[in-house]
């Protein structure tokens, strides 16, 4: 039998692509997401992505989703309890590694390795050391539809919420800006690809300025109004 993984779900690009990569790799059985939800707004942790959203995705992946809830304004010891809660209830049901869709950030990878460290699941990064550049074409060619829904405004103008993360935003992206929002420039919901059965059909809502970042509130096209 094949070892069974969780996948770190940010409802973002990079996570979606990374399932599609262990997808086709074949080596794991993926067994589920594993998400973050901020308990006062409903909404995916950084990315500000409604839950129903989240809901509609992992419909459409075929994937039961974990959720672990936290409060806004979450301190590490607070994430890192209900993460570890998280973390024995997946073990207990048998799965031994966890994807995560992280490209360079050696930083983040190390916090990862060291939050997993004995707890008997080893950390996956399908995406990890390839340059961003080719990865971002590979994943717009790929046919993965998403969209921006936070732009940090110092380092990306704000006008760049919602826009459709594609090739005509990677040839106008400035040139210090990673083209997968590596550093944090910006977090993508992913709509549409390969690793869907199906597309999610979404409409643009509001913009918003909260925490000094601009997020651009997506539903879903045949939900109730706002």
């Amino acid at each position: 039998m094949k070892p069974r993984a969780f996948v770190a779900w940010s409802t973002g690009k990079d996570s979606a692509f990374a399932l599609h990569e262990v997808r086709c790799d074949g080596g794991l059985e993926i067994a589920g997401l594993l998400t973050t939800l901020t308990r006062d707004y409903g909404r995916v942790s950084m990315h500000g992505v409604r839950e129903e959203i989240l809901d509609r995705q992992a419909d459409a992946l075929g994937l039961p989703c974990r959720k672990v809830v936290i409060p806004a304004g979450c301190v590490d010891a607070e994430y890192e309890r209900a993460m570890g809660e998280a973390v024995r209830a997946a073990r207990a049901d048998g799965v031994t590694h966890v994807v995560f869709g992280d490209i360079f950030l050696e930083d983040v990878r190390a916090y990862r390795e060291r939050m997993l460290s004995g707890t008997g699941l080893t950390p996956v990064f399908p995406l990890w050391g390839r340059r961003t550049d080719a990865l971002a074409r590979k994943i717009v060619g790929a046919g993965v539809k998403a969209r921006i829904v936070c732009v940090d405004p110092r380092r990306l103008p704000a006008s760049c919420a919602g826009r459709p993360f594609d090739a005509a935003l990677l040839s106008d992206l400035p040139g210090d800006i990673d083209p997968c929002g590596e550093n944090g420039e910006f977090h993508t919901c992913v709509t549409g690809g390969p690793m869907f059965g199906a597309p999610i059909d979404v409409e643009a809502g509001e913009t918003v300025v909260r925490d000094a970042f601009v997020f651009a509130d997506l539903r879903l096209a045949d939900g109730p109004a706002a």
